[in-house]
């Protein structure tokens, strides 16, 4: 059954759809984003095109996952030239819903994925993950997806999406794909486009704290505070740079780990100006 691109912004017409589609025995995939493509999400995208009949990208700044005083008004918003990189990456469609058809007036239901959400940026931005796990539970029941792929990047929110998945029995299969990095090591993000001059050359101070950390443990290096050690010092001597947490976590259940002994995430968070900047790596027992 194909399809000319479009745009859709209503949830009962982008379920429609999918279910067609689902009955012609096609397969979907769902890329959630928040727009400002870069080519982190265009990567996601030719992911998806791989693995899927009808791929869907979703573009919505979702309110609820913002905190007081975060930057909800200020996202970076470019719906048009979105959707003309999705389209060149292989998105069929674009769904795109109202934030007033989102949460209308009365709405008061959220999931919440609790002991994940806890550390990490959870413990400084309170109520973010029972945003994301909200939105990203409607996205799904919007677009009905065999598969959904996201980046490792935003780890914690990936490992909350999979047990969110596999909890709820919502039946989409959780892919996570690399992090894609600029010719300076910096991860892509949209946030990036806050950074002076200054501030860029900064923020490079996470990849460079992280790339010491994986090279200590590939020299042998299993003690969790000496390589977090190695990420701290990085960020410390960047002075346009403010740490705001740096540790090893359980690579499934995000337990803080003292000693690697098996597999683990080691993640960096920073303010770098106006910018708030995450970044991790996975170490190997």
């Amino acid at each position: 059954m194909p399809l000319s691109f479009e745009i859709l912004r209503d949830a009962a017409a982008m379920r429609s759809r999918a279910e067609a589609q689902r009955r012609c025995g096609k397969r979907i995939a769902v890329v959630p984003t928040m727009g400002a493509l870069h080519d982190g999400h265009l990567s996601l995208i030719r992911a998806a095109r791989a693995r899927a009949d009808l791929v869907v990208a979703t573009i919505f700044v979702n309110p609820t996952q913002f905190s007081p005083g975060e930057d909800y008004a200020q996202y970076p918003r470019s719906e048009s030239e979105d959707a003309a990189k999705a389209r060149a990456a292989g998105a069929d469609l674009i769904y795109a819903p109202r934030a007033e058809e989102m949460y209308p007036a009365g709405y008061d239901t959220y999931v919440d994925v609790t002991a994940l959400s806890e550390p990490l940026c959870g413990a400084s931005r309170p109520g973010h993950f029972r945003g994301v796990a909200t939105v990203v539970t409607k996205l799904f029941h919007a677009t009905r997806p065999h598969v959904a792929v996201f980046g490792e990047k935003d780890y914690q929110q990936l490992v909350i999406v999979r047990r969110l998945s596999r909890d709820l029995d919502l039946g989409v299969r959780i892919v996570g794909m690399p992090i894609v990095r600029a010719d300076d090591g910096l991860a892509l993000s949209s946030r990036n486009a806050y950074l002076s001059p200054d501030e860029r050359r900064d923020a490079t101070a996470l990849y460079r704290g992280l790339e010491a950390a994986r090279n200590r443990h590939a020299d042998g290096e299993r003690e969790a505070d000496d390589l977090v050690a190695c990420a701290r010092a990085a960020v410390d001597a960047a002075p346009r740079a403010e740490l705001e947490y740096a540790e090893i976590r359980d690579a499934e259940t995000l337990e803080l780990v003292r000693r690697v002994d098996r597999p683990a995430v080691l993640a960096v968070a920073a303010r770098v100006g106006s910018a708030r900047l995450i970044d991790n790596t996975v170490l190997s027992e």
